[in-house]
């Protein structure tokens, strides 16, 4: 597998810094936080689950966006998406943060290796 295929995860693995349980750790606690526009307006009470279940369906076949979706099938307002979107972004966990937060790795090693790992990338022929 060439750098600029690899995952932050598989490049840390392979260095020996991090475990696959650690990855997996770290991945459940980004599911747990990096919420989707559904999830979140349920979580604020705009939508049903079933509601969310009905705009996925109709996503699936439009090709869209979940929140433009919602809006253009009037279950959410623009405003809402706009919410929901800056909520997501606000409370976005990054995987290598996840793993800081584990335990797995230090801040510096997150940003040593980091730092290393987009210089691979980016080095990469494509």
């Amino acid at each position: 597998m060439t750098p600029q295929y690899l995952l932050f995860g598989q490049f840390l693995l392979k260095k020996g810094l991090i475990t696959y349980e650690d990855i997996f750790h770290a991945r459940m606690m980004q599911k747990k936080q990096n919420l989707r526009i559904g999830e979140i307006a349920m979580k604020r009470g705009w939508l049903t689950e079933e509601d969310v279940g009905m705009v996925l369906t109709i996503q699936e076949d439009s090709d869209g966006r979940f929140g433009e979706v919602s809006v253009r099938k009037k279950y959410l307002s623009t405003a809402q998406v706009e919410e929901a979107l800056k909520e997501q972004e606000d409370s976005h966990l990054y995987f290598g943060h996840a793993l800081v937060r584990l335990g797995a790795i230090s801040k510096e090693t997150l940003k040593e290796n980091l730092m290393e790992f987009k210089r691979l990338r980016n080095n990469c022929p494509v």
